[in-house]
């Protein structure tokens, strides 16, 4: 995929007004998340109770991230307006009225339809009242044993300020009277997050651990009389802000950053209790100092990301149907034992596209580390690190190779968002067992999915690659939908030694014959791709574009799309997530479809094609089309050149924009789910239809 400059003429004549707000186009997308709480008729009662907590922790992360930039930049008195033409200011108020509408309906899927439901199956989430006596009388043991112990109730006096409210833990505000003075008191107890949210009694019945704490409050006061209590809730700023100097500092500044979420980052929202009284209110604002619009009263129980431990109720006709995914069929032919595939045998014969999870991440991807790991042929193994899982055995292989006395290179990206800590403690572990490792470069997040495996053969050195869209972690490769290449085409490897020269060494490399590589490349790349399908329709020659992302926000590729649908060009977009761009204007867009589709999996691959003439011209890779992959980032994609991975990639988007699969369609800024067709029937699931063609598969 060749770069070319980008042709930026005709871009006055394109109407202001374009671009969707991203922050807004956000919202919407958990919206739709919603959207998959209320369904009853596709998705499995369980499942709806999960999507509820997605939900929640997916606005925690907004709030945390985005509104506490936006609200940085009030506070700096940044005055400028967003890509959509919205102030900083009328743009926070936006945000703030669509989250009280959204986390009320929330509120109102959760009380009228799911908690209902649920209750019917057997599966209740109790008050202290709704206990047996039996069950009072073991929650009071438990309570004494294992959670008072762990309570440290704070009293505010003229001794005894307003305690730090840590972010996203759920308190109990109590008020208190002395039974000798009179006087009043205020208190705070915080729910230990150690604990289980959501306490089993058995048997699908379950007391939120707030609940308990409130029943045993005159023990933790003892001697005082309890006048009120209420539960609240503060999400705070904790993104992690970096100066850095070098790539030598950038683990130690990680490290001290880390140590200031623990205070100083300013609320930017406040959750209570639609009881609350009007005093203790007033004084939780005060406190906290934030504005009474960034207040959301809400019925209990607050915080339904606890709705997350009911994923352990074993219910199978409540939940999805199990799956388990297969290895590739180009991983197994031939092999007569049951023995692991050899998998660099499987990848002298033909490269292989892989399509997680439905094929298994843990004979391929997972495979070529731990073979490469135990095998002497092979002398070097390089791989970045974005995020892993705890306990990953890709972490693991790559120490034994090490300690075997290959040569190691692990990038860890230690300055990945809410992971930090844990790529931390890898890296530390990794360097312990002889494992060199480099942190990222200065100034960019090193986002692509990378590795590269060079092994000592009869006819000389080879090397392997993988390319991928979405992590080196386990355990999310069987929930997130991804995609990679592993290949030992030596042009590609070529281009992937060349790129961790780059990661590693700090060299200007910039010149890839079969890789697009942000921050210098991705965008002309993609842009002049665009420009040759405009080229291709003028010409009366076949011209498409089909893009899938997770987002797209950047403008320069937006315009360049709005440019092709202007000339006649179909496009189609697939987002799952924020769409700044509006489908549907007359003379601006309206040959531009967008969908989007959320489900069991995450989707989460990068897939882009191009018709090209009738020759398409199809890749894959890690980056969406936003600022922070385009410009922040060091982000690659693959062109994938074999004839039937360019099928299976076609056949994909043309499932999505099929009418019979379910969907979400948007027109100008509106979307609208479509889930049954004309007469009402369900519409197909394209998860669902990949899973039982996985399921029928031979291998």
């Amino acid at each position: 995929m060749v770069e070319q400059t980008h042709d930026r003429s005709g871009l006055d004549e394109l109407p202001t007004g374009r671009y969707s707000d991203r922050e807004l186009s956000w919202l919407a997308f958990n919206n739709r998340v919603l959207d998959l709480a209320r369904d009853a008729q596709r998705v499995p009662l369980l499942e709806r109770a999960k999507f509820l907590a997605i939900f929640s922790s997916n606005l925690d992360e907004f709030y945390m991230v985005r509104v506490a930039g936006l609200k940085r930049r009030i506070d700096a008195g940044v005055a400028v307006s967003s890509a959509a033409g919205m102030l900083p200011r009328d743009l926070h108020d936006a945000i703030l009225a669509r989250t009280a509408q959204l986390m009320t309906e929330q509120s109102r899927i959760f009380a009228t339809q799911v908690r209902p439901e649920l209750e019917a199956h057997g599966i209740r989430i109790l008050t202290w009242a709704d206990l047996t006596a039996g069950e009072q009388h073991r929650m009071h043991e438990l309570f004494t044993e294992r959670i008072f112990p762990v309570l440290t109730p704070l009293a505010v006096d003229p001794s005894h300020p307003f305690p730090y409210i840590s972010g996203l833990s759920i308190n109990l505000a109590v008020l208190l009277r002395n039974p000798t003075t009179g006087t009043r008191q205020f208190a705070r107890v915080k729910v230990p997050s150690i604990l289980s949210r959501f306490i089993s009694l058995g048997e699908g019945r379950f007391v939120p651990l707030e609940d308990l704490i409130i029943q045993h409050l005159d023990e933790i006061f003892s001697g005082m009389q309890v006048l009120q209590h209420t539960t609240f809730r503060v999400t705070r700023n904790e993104d992690v802000e970096v100066e850095e100097d070098d790539a030598e500092n950038i683990l130690v500044a990680i490290e001290k950053e880390l140590l200031s979420r623990k205070v100083g980052r300013p609320p930017v929202r406040l959750e209570v209790e639609d009881t609350i009284d009007g005093e203790m209110l007033e004084l939780l604002r005060t406190e906290l100092d934030v504005s009474s619009r960034e207040v959301f009263k809400l019925p209990a129980p607050l915080d339904l990301t606890g709705l997350f431990a009911l994923a352990g109720v074993d219910r199978e006709d409540l939940s999805y149907p199990n799956f388990l995914p297969k290895t590739h069929p180009d991983l197994v032919r031939g092999i007569e034992t049951s023995a692991p595939a050899d998998i660099f045998k499987a990848l002298r014969k033909k490269d292989v596209l892989l399509h997680h999870p439905y094929d298994s991440f843990a004979t391929s991807v997972q495979r070529l580390v731990e073979q490469a790991a135990a095998d002497p042929q092979v002398l070097a193994i390089k791989q970045t690190l974005y995020r892993t899982s705890g306990d990953s055995p890709i972490v693991d292989a790559l120490i034994e190779a090490a300690m075997s006395g290959k040569q190691v290179l692990t990038l860890v990206e230690v300055k990945a968002r809410f992971d930090e800590q844990n790529n931390i403690k890898w890296a530390r572990k990794l360097e312990k067992n002889g494992v060199h490792v480099v942190y990222g470069m200065v100034g960019l997040k090193t986002h692509c999915k990378l590795m590269l495996v060079v092994r000592d053969e009869p006819d000389g050195l080879r090397r392997y690659a993988h390319i991928g869209t979405g992590n080196y972690n386990p355990k999310t490769a069987r929930q997130y939908e991804d995609m990679g290449l592993l290949t030992c085409n030596p042009i590609i490897t070529d281009d992937v030694a060349r790129l961790f020269n780059h990661l590693s060494g700090m060299t200007q490399e910039t010149n890839y014959r079969r890789l697009l590589v942000a921050p210098q490349g991705i965008r002309t790349g993609l842009i002049a791709r665009i420009n040759h399908e405009i080229a291709h329709k003028r010409a009366g020659l076949p011209a498409r574009i089909r893009i899938k992302v997770n987002s797209i926000v950047d403008e320069a590729t937006i315009d360049a799309l709005y440019r092709a649908s202007q000339a006649g060009v179909p496009v189609d977009l697939w987002v799952r997530g924020i769409c700044a761009l509006r489908p549907g204007i007359p003379g601006l867009s309206e040959n531009i479809r967008v969908r989007s589709i959320l489900g069991r999996f995450l989707e989460h691959s990068r897939l882009f094609w191009f018709e090209n003439a009738g020759r398409p011209t199809v890749g894959i890779g890690s980056s969406d089309l936003m600022h922070r992959n385009l410009d922040r980032r060091v982000e690659a994609i693959v062109s994938i050149t074999h004839p039937g991975h360019i099928a299976e990639i076609g056949e994909l988007f043309d499932m999505a924009f099929d009418e019979s699969s379910v969907s979400w369609h948007l027109s100008d800024e509106n979307w609208t789910p479509v889930t049954t067709n004309a007469d009402g029937r369900p519409l197909r699931d394209i998860q669902e239809r990949l899973i039982e063609r996985t399921a029928t598969r031979r291998h």
